[in-house]
């Protein structure tokens, strides 16, 4: 039988015109042709009729197999879908592909990013066949995803591995069954106080700490109180220096829209981002990587750690030290609660300019307006008494 999974296998095969097949399903095969090295999948219909699709040259046959599943699927319009009875992996694979298909290139890598580093090639749960599959095998790859993480995130990577299995299962075919992967989320007391907050002194030492490039970033942050990727996102034709404002973009859950508001920016704000924008396209991203690159969650999160250390080491006052676990939604939750608390900003205005919404500021950040409020209420009853006497 030819094996084609391989890259070692595929460059033994002799070059001809005819495909070298493997059976995906019932009248479903993946072809390679050798010589131009592409891909090719075909599917026998009820009346006997051979389907042919070309899918090009793909690097990978994990790619080259979810590219053909979905051919197949949207060519038989769901009648004669071709079960696979492929790896985890290859059905995680699937939904990256499908997120590609349909424009959401940032979430495809996104996604990606993430299977590679929660399912990894050495981690037997990413080679298991999907259909063997067992709630106790998704037990034991989830407990060895607990080491060095907190459950709050095990509970996150979790749900995002069960979207990708259920996607591939309900829509691309594999075969699986999805009560194995249905699991209780895992115990966090501490989730609903997970937020680290910086006040002044420690959020300005963190940025003294850090280099030109990060420190930048963070001053961002500080002046927007955006969400990390929203600010790393961001291009140069997003910030109006004329009208003082930037525009950053978000999506929060499956399947939405993307959502943009403009931020309304201080003097201050405004004078950081002409900085940031000086000699740059349109295009360029807002706030640049000491390389010129754009941020990427994996380098300001080692980049913030390395700051803190280094800005703890230079202090033996408590009151200054960076609390652990800082990361850059820090400076979100700090700037929200500076609004509130210091600037007085009413709660409507803060999510309109933070992109949250009320019962998140209720839930995370009552604390910072009762004592608003409290401020507030003793300066009207100073005044009540001066005018009383």
């Amino acid at each position: 039988m030819t094996t084609l999974s391989t890259k070692t296998a595929r460059a033994k095969l002799t070059a001809r015109r005819e495909p070298y097949w493997v059976q995906l399903g019932r009248g479903a095969y993946l072809g390679y042709r050798a010589g131009p090295n592409t891909w090719i999948a075909r599917y026998r219909d009820r009346e006997g009729k051979q389907n042919y699709q070309s899918l090009g040259e793909i690097e990978d046959f994990t790619d080259a197999k979810a590219r053909a599943e979905r051919w197949l699927q949207q060519a038989s319009q769901g009648a004669h879908r071709a079960p696979s009875r492929g790896t985890v992996r290859s059905a995680l694979a699937s939904y990256v592909l499908h997120l590609r298909s349909v424009g959401r290139r940032s979430a495809a890598w996104a996604a990606g990013k993430r299977f590679h580093l929660t399912v990894p090639k050495s981690d037997p749960f990413g080679v298991m066949r999907l259909e063997n599959v067992t709630k106790q095998d998704v037990e034991a790859w989830r407990d060895r995803l607990r080491q060095g993480r907190k459950p709050r995130s095990v509970n996150r990577q979790v749900r995002n591995v069960v979207a990708g299995l259920n996607f591939a299962v309900t829509q691309c075919g594999h075969i699986g069954n999805r009560e194995a992967w249905r699991l209780v989320h895992l115990v966090d007391d501490g989730e609903e106080n997970v937020a680290v907050f910086l006040n002044e002194e420690q959020r300005n030492r963190l940025i003294t700490a850090a280099p030109k490039a990060l420190a930048a970033l963070l001053t961002g942050y500080t002046h927007t109180g955006a969400r990390p990727s929203e600010l790393a996102n961001a291009t140069v034709a997003d910030f109006d220096p004329s009208g003082g404002t930037v525009v950053l973009r978000s999506r929060k859950g499956r399947g939405s829209k993307i959502r943009a508001r403009a931020v309304t920016l201080s003097n201050e704000g405004i004078q950081f981002f002409k900085v940031q924008t000086r000699r740059k396209l349109p295009g360029a991203p807002l706030i640049s990587n000491a390389d010129g690159s754009r941020w990427e969650a994996e380098k300001w999160s080692i980049a913030i750690r390395a700051a803190a250390e280094i800005a703890n080491k230079k202090t033996k006052k408590p009151s200054q030290r960076i609390p652990s676990g800082v990361s850059a939604y820090s400076f979100r939750h700090t700037r929200i609660s500076e609004l509130l608390q210091r600037y007085g900003v009413d709660p409507l205005t803060v999510a309109a300019q933070c992109g949250t919404s009320l019962v998140t500021i209720e839930k995370y950040y009552f604390k910072f307006i009762a004592g608003s409020m409290r401020d507030k209420l003793n300066a009207v009853r100073n005044g009540e008494i001066t005018r009383g006497s």
